[in-house]
């Protein structure tokens, strides 16, 4: 790093920092933090419960930020320190505790698995950030991996299932999300501002309806909305190979044709 670069990070400290969305970083930080207390106490549920929190806290933050114009460095990386203790340690440790512990040394590599991969996933994220377009997330995000496990819990609870009703196929998921976060399965982002602008009325009335669904069954619908959005990667991936690959022989060919002119 360059002196003048030092020198301009250090003027930036001294003037202070943007209060409002860090102190919703700060909750999301907070949120995670009283998952993993929750899960030592034994109680699944509540913390489950905190990971959602934490959630809508780190969706706050940059909202916030870029609405008041408050955007900075230090809250990127705040931002980042938060998410890896918010949506890679606990809801490790909480699957773990909840879950995983009966498979011994593969239940406690799993729990590290979603830790270090959200730690991975986070930093190519801090790398890529002015490269990759902003409509989409390369590879699955940290709170979606996070969200999925809180929403698993919640409906084994729901439910009435206990967690040793199908251990296999929670442990599968813990490495298949993790195994997501790290590759390069493209995700929608919705930022799309042709989102927010005028929409026929069928929207309106859909939207209305999925509110209705939701509000009657929400812990059912909420591991049906997760479980689609962690689906339409991989299906995304798949329905696009063929003209990726059409794509990739069109190139090389381009290239070889260039290196076999004189």
């Amino acid at each position: 790093m360059s002196e003048e670069k030092v020198k301009v990070e250090r003027e930036g400290m001294r003037k202070g920092i943007y209060i409002l969305p860090n102190l919703f970083t700060a909750g999301s930080l907070f949120a995670g933090f009283y998952c993993m207390v929750s899960t030592v106490n034994g109680d699944y549920r509540t913390a489950a419960l905190w990971i959602l929190a934490s959630s809508i806290f780190d969706g706050l933050d940059g909202k916030v930020a870029r609405l008041t114009g408050t955007a900075s460095k230090f809250g990127v990386e705040f931002d980042s320190l938060a998410d890896v203790v918010s949506f890679g340690a606990a809801p490790g440790l909480l699957m773990y505790c909840w879950a995983l512990k009966p498979f011994g040394r593969l239940g406690w590599l799993a729990g590290f698995l979603l830790l270090v991969c959200a730690a991975l996933r986070l930093a190519r994220f801090n790398v890529q950030v002015e490269t990759v377009e902003s409509r989409r997330f390369v590879g699955l995000p940290t709170p979606a991996s996070a969200s999925m496990v809180s929403a698993t819990v919640l409906l084994f609870y729901h439910m009435g299932w206990p967690s040793s009703y199908n251990r296999v196929a929670i442990l599968v998921l813990i490495y298949f999300l993790a195994l997501l976060m790290v590759s390069n399965v493209r995700y929608n982002s919705f930022k799309d501002p042709s989102l927010i602008k005028r929409q026929p009325f069928a929207f309106l009335v859909l939207a209305v309806l999925l509110l209705i669904v939701i509000a009657a069954e929400p812990v059912i619908m909420l591991f049906t909305i997760f479980i689609c959005y962690i689906a339409s990667g991989p299906v995304g991936f798949l329905m696009t190979w063929p003209r990726r690959r059409r794509l990739e022989k069109v190139m090389h060919k381009g290239h070889e044709d260039m290196r076999s002119k004189p």
